[in-house]
Parts: structure tokens; C-alpha cells; sequence
């Protein structure tokens, strides 16, 4: 499970200029220490169109009960289709733990770097 995330390339930020990377605000705790309330990610929204979400991704997603509200965790485990999120932040993470876990349809992308 990685514990880093890239700084953004050159290549990463002119994709983002061209529509084909989602820049995004992380707010609270639950990512900490990787993430920090504050920073910017850049998000790939196509990158389970070809391949399957993995154990250790960082993604982003619509929380299951909040309409429209975005949430970054980790996915810790799959199963059915099912994925279970939880934050790096168990202490201040509020995840599948809570919620349960969540379909793919409530993905919206793959954390790629920060911003």
C-alpha cells in the first residue's frame, strides 16, 4: 500500500489543462499523514474505464449518504464489487466503517498527485 503521492508532472498539469484531470481541494483530517487539509490533488476520471480499482488506490468518491459530496479515501478491501473505504486516518477518518462499503458508480476517479 503506498504511503507517498507525486507531485505533479508537467505531463499531469496538461492534462489537467485539457479537461482530462479533475483538480481538487482536500478538506479534513482523515487522509493525514499523506494528505494535509488544504492541499490539491489532480484526480484521473477515466482510470477504471479500462482497468478495475485495486486494494491501496486512493480515490475519490460521492459519499453514499450526502448528495454531491466528495470524499478521498483509501480502498482497503473489494468484494462483489463492493469497495470499502477507509481513511489513512482511522482516528479522524468517518469511512465504510461507518457507512459500509460502496458500488463503483460512486467513484469518481483515481487520486494521481498532488497539485
Amino acid at each position: 500500500m503506498a504511503k507517498s503521492l507525486p507531485d505533479a508532472t508537467v505531463r499531469e498539469i496538461i492534462l489537467w489543462l485539457l479537461g482530462k484531470r479533475k483538480r481538487m481541494r482536500v478538506t479534513g483530517a482523515s487522509m493525514q499523514p499523506l494528505l494535509q487539509s488544504g492541499e490539491e490533488i489532480l484526480i484521473d476520471l477515466n482510470a477504471y474505464q479500462k482497468a478495475a480499482p485495486e486494494i491501496g488506490d486512493i480515490i475519490v468518491a460521492f459519499h453514499p449518504y450526502r448528495l454531491n459530496f466528495p470524499i478521498v479515501k483509501r480502498i482497503v478491501s473489494i468484494t462483489n464489487q463492493d469497495f470499502f473505504l477507509q481513511g489513512d486516518n482511522t482516528v479522524e477518518s468517518i469511512d465504510s466503517r461507518s457507512y459500509g462499503a460502496i458500488k463503483l458508480d460512486r467513484i469518481i476517479g483515481k487520486v494521481i498527485c498532488r497539485f
